[in-house]
């Protein structure tokens, strides 16, 4: 296998389980008993700052929200993988999370948002788990 020459994520206390969880290829979000689920796993709520949070397994399927095709790579370790699709879907269970869209030669056509459906994968790297999203339909 060859080198991972991609940025990684630091590793942060409160997200460990959602990595964890990652490996064995499940999507993990935090729950606000007010607001619901969100994501960036984070123990604090975003919006009314509650630790009251808790972890709940998500479906891993989603709508595409919006979409970017991606000419010029945004790092070195990108080089290879132009163009790509950089996306925000929207979670069955309610949030926006961002993502990569993998698929061959992306383009708009291919790409309309209009019931475009998404399902999780992880794939393990070295040392990085890496979650994207299949267009379904």
């Amino acid at each position: 296998m060859s080198e991972y020459k991609k940025p990684i994520p630091s590793p942060q206390g409160e997200s460990d389980f959602y990595w964890e969880k990652a490996k064995q290829e499940e999507l993990w979000l935090r729950e606000c008993p007010v607001n619901g689920p969100y994501f960036y796993p984070r123990d604090i709520s975003p919006g009314v700052l509650r630790k009251d949070t808790k972890w709940i397994k998500a479906s891993g399927k989603a709508t595409l929200f919006t979409y970017s095709i991606v000419h010029r790579a945004p790092h070195p370790g990108f080089m290879d993988d132009v163009p790509f699709v950089t996306a925000i879907v929207k979670l069955e269970e309610g949030p926006l999370m961002p993502t990569n869209i993998i698929m061959d030669e992306p383009t708009p056509e291919k790409l309309e948002i209009i019931n475009k459906e998404a399902i999780a994968e992880m794939r393990e790297i070295g040392v990085i788990i890496i979650i994207y999203f299949l267009i379904i339909n």
